[in-house]
């Protein structure tokens, strides 16, 4: 069986290491989906909904970009998660997400305001829209990888119960 070194004394399956990877993405898919709706649903949400989508577009359309946006802070947490600072996991994928948070509030949301007629109160409005749902992305994702490692770092819980089978 190929193994994937991903440190000194850690080896693990790439088996492992994808069946972590799709939990994690699909929690943080689904915390990223649920908080959409909720938020959607906030009478401040309505305007800005009204100017630029509808609510069938954003509720539909938030699940895949929700399992985009856990897949890259899932890999990330996986992949680095030694080199990344603090050693619990919900911290670490709350860094994570709020990484994602700028780059696609720089990439998305900042020239979709721009063609607006009051860019700026849709740029802020969007903005604090979008904040509530990364970091339930990454408190999602974090605390699945906390309870699916129990506290250690997820290349080694790989290894070990690729050992176990």
């Amino acid at each position: 069986m190929e193994t994937r070194a991903t440190g000194r004394s850690r080896r693990h399956t790439p088996y492992e290491f994808y069946k972590t990877l799709f939990k994690l993405t699909i929690g943080g898919g689904i915390a990223f989906w649920m908080i959409t709706i909720a938020v959607s649903l906030l009478p401040i949400a309505a305007e800005y909904r009204a100017a630029r989508w509808s609510a069938e577009t954003v509720w539909v359309g938030s699940l895949p970009a929700g399992l985009v946006i856990g897949f890259l802070v899932s890999f990330f947490l996986v992949r680095f998660f030694g080199k990344i600072p603090t050693k619990n996991p919900i911290p670490k994928s709350v860094i994570l997400s709020l990484i994602a948070f700028v780059i696609a509030t720089i990439l998305l949301e900042t020239p979709a305001s721009l063609g607006t007629s009051d860019a700026l109160n849709y740029f802020l409005v969007g903005t604090m829209l979008n904040l509530p749902r990364f970091l339930f992305v990454g408190v999602a994702i974090g605390y699945l990888c906390q309870r699916l490692c129990k506290g250690s770092d997820p290349a080694v819980v790989a290894s070990r119960s690729a050992q176990a089978e």
